[in-house]
């Protein structure tokens, strides 16, 4: 990490605000709803809500995310895949399984919150006087026109509008206090809310008080968003900033919860209110101010949607990196790092968002959808981030500990959340066990693949590529013949390529290269190690590139050549005889293996779903040359059959005529 991302600057204290905190800042437009709806207010429904809401917020984002979690930067980089990426090799395999419910989940989360949080905003305009009366039809027009417009912004990136993003939110932020101040007089009993003895009596004492959890739960769902985007400002940033939105959302809560003490105790919230426009965060804004604060809420829920459709991208970018995810085109609107853009998930996204808005049509129905599936997430997060604690040699009894209090928060929050599963759950539980079933799918076959692919001696080869190269009779294949490989031993090559180069149709080359890809753990590593098999003849690559660096084989491997060049390490001339004499620049040929599934396998029914829903997503997702940014101009696709279980026994005879 830079220099002045790890420092704390006014500068990275507003990319904080801009980016960091868009999605637990917005959501005081729709926590209180979500609790209120269909009870009666009461000091013990209101305080009890705000202890659990003030202790919630202390718990897990505080003290589990921005305190310990935050520690656990790879490089400057979080997230789950970053976590993953930390654990993986001295943790064991098993880790996977939770790196990939916590990537699905983060991922449905995305598609949820901005429909959710954009929704809430624009409802705001029922409690316009004049335009008390609109439609819900027209909100969701209006909702669904800025989404649209939102997402197509996407592809050109956010490096313009990415600058007024701290502002923006520093304005929201001090609005919410604001808000909150001017109403926090109303009942001051809603300071007894900082003792937590009155959340635990409402869990315990309320009817089906424990359910009240699923509400609470929303104030939190950022902080996983939180951790995921470290990389844009540092730790230190985010520590500092997140004292003042703290401040700001609890002053909010606890006005606007005066508010409801004051106005409505006794009073029943019943759906039907909150359908008409009821929302306790706009009912605290004076008449005035409304029509600014609409639009100002609006405003942050697009910032806060933008910071998280940018995070998808990274998330996908990252598991297509760490093989838990098919290869998708990537887009660099800018130059800025990490700035990156990928059409399909940007439209999945796009297509999700809006189909949520419509199916939901209202902001209190989507609530009852929404926090379920991120309650996997931070399972997962808690689970991988004890075994980080292992590999820093922290004591036994203190991850014990945080194991015991945070898989207690989150599994009760989950339990809580569960209530929501036939109102709406499912629909996030079904995206996000599609997501689940397309990384474990990938994973799991590669497994499978890599299971039966044979590697051979290359030692054992390279006189015969030697005699390959001077034999006239065979006509030249290319100048420079390359082939990518997946042999982590640089003495190994697979034998389907050595079949290929040899016996399959023999390629007679003057230069043959190799070139290996390892994704390494750090995430912006990228290095290369030449080894010269055969003096001129035969050249191994092997390209160490970080889990965020995009494999852009073409031009890397051009930086190499003009490396080996430079120093007098290989003679890349054409050596035809007819361009020779004239210092021509040899041509270079890619060959790019591929697999497909081949009949002869006899497969039971768990496999055979496996791979064929494994090479029908293989056959929509992009390509092996155009994932590892090959001129496809240059590049000659092979197939080869892949055999996992061959048939056996053929009951074939020979009979006589």
């Amino acid at each position: 990490m830079s220099t002045n991302r790890s420092k704390v600057s006014i500068a990275g204290l507003l990319i904080a605000l801009g980016i960091i905190f868009g999605d637990i800042g917005t959501s005081p437009l729709y926590v209180l709803n979500a609790i209120i709806k269909e009870k009666t207010i009461s000091e013990q429904l209101i305080i009890g809500s705000l202890s659990l809401i003030i202790w919630t917020l202390t718990l897990q984002t505080t003290v589990k995310y921005v305190i310990l979690t935050l520690q656990a930067d790879n490089k400057g980089e979080g997230g789950i895949f970053s976590l993953f990426a930390l654990v993986r090799r001295r943790r064991g395999k098993w880790l996977v399984l939770p790196a990939m419910i916590g990537g699905a989940a983060l991922l449905a989360d995305g598609m949820i919150t901005p429909a959710i949080s954009v929704t809430s905003a624009v409802e705001g305009l029922k409690n316009v006087p004049i335009l008390s009366d609109i439609s819900q039809t027209s909100i969701i027009y209006i909702v669904i026109g800025i989404l649209t417009v939102l997402f197509f912004l996407q592809q050109f990136g956010t490096a313009l509008i990415g600058r007024f993003f701290g502002p923006i939110m520093s304005v929201w932020f001090i609005m919410l206090a604001s808000l909150g101040l001017l109403h926090i007089s109303d009942d001051l009993s809603v300071f007894k809310a900082f003792n937590p003895y009155y959340g635990i009596q409402l869990l315990i004492e309320y009817p089906k008080g424990f359910y009240i959890l699923g509400g609470v739960f929303l104030c939190t769902t950022g902080a996983e968003a939180l951790y995921s985007d470290l990389g844009h400002c540092g730790k230190w940033n985010i520590r500092y900033s997140w004292i003042f939105v703290k401040t700001c959302l609890i002053i909010n809560y606890l006005g606007q919860g005066a508010w409801l003490l004051s106005h409505y105790s006794g009073k029943h919230i019943s759906s039907e209110m909150i359908e008409t426009g009821f929302n306790p965060f706009y009912s605290v804004m004076p008449g005035w101010f409304l029509y600014i604060g609409i639009i100002i809420a609006t405003a942050a829920t697009i910032i806060a949607s933008q910071a998280l459709i940018s995070g998808s991208f990274t998330l996908i970018s990252e598991a297509m990196r760490l093989n838990l995810w098919p290869k998708l085109r990537i887009n660099y609107p800018t130059e800025e790092r990490g700035q990156l853009y990928i059409p399909a998930i940007n439209s999945i996204l796009f297509l999700g968002c809006i189909g949520i808005v419509i199916y939901f049509g209202k902001a209190s129905n989507m609530e009852a959808a929404y926090g379920l599936a991120i309650t996997l997430c931070m399972i997962s997060t808690s689970l991988l981030f004890a075994n980080y604690l292992v590999i820093k040699r922290t004591s036994p009894f203190l991850i014990y500990l945080y194991l015991l209090v945070y898989l207690a928060i989150e599994l009760s929050f989950l339990a809580a959340n569960m209530d929501k599963f036939p109102h709406g759950g499912y629909v996030t539980v079904i995206i996000g066990s599609i997501l689940f079933y397309i990384m474990y799918n990938w994973y799991t076959t590669r497994k499978i693949k890599n299971r039966y692919t044979e590697f051979v001696e290359l030692g054992h080869y390279v006189q015969k590529l030697k005699e390959l190269s001077n034999d006239t009779s065979i006509p030249k294949y290319a100048t420079h013949l390359v082939y990518l490989t997946s042999a982590d031993n640089p003495k190994e090559i697979e034998h389907k390529t050595m079949y290929s180069i040899l016996y399959k149709k023999p390629k007679r080359a003057d230069i043959y290269w190799f070139i290996h890809v390892d994704t390494v753990d750090d995430p912006y590593t990228c290095e290369f190690i030449v080894d010269h098999i055969v003096e001129n003849d035969v050249i191994r690559i092997e390209f160490r590139l970080g889990f965020r660096v995009q494999p852009r084989i073409n031009l890397l491997f051009r930086k190499v050549v003009e490396n080996l060049v430079h120093n007098k390490e290989v003679d890349i001339t054409s050596r035809y005889d007819s361009l020779e004499k004239s210092n021509a620049t040899g041509d270079f040929s890619f060959v790019v293996m591929e697999k497909y599934l081949s009949n002869e396998n006899e497969l039971s029914f768990r496999d055979r779903v496996l791979m064929k829903t494994h090479f029908f997503i293989k056959h929509i997702s992009l390509s092996e040359a155009s994932a590892f940014g090959l001129d496809t101009s240059n590049v000659v696709v092979e197939k080869f059959p892949l055999i996992v279980a061959p048939v056996d026994n053929i009951n074939l005879k020979r009979v006589s005529k």
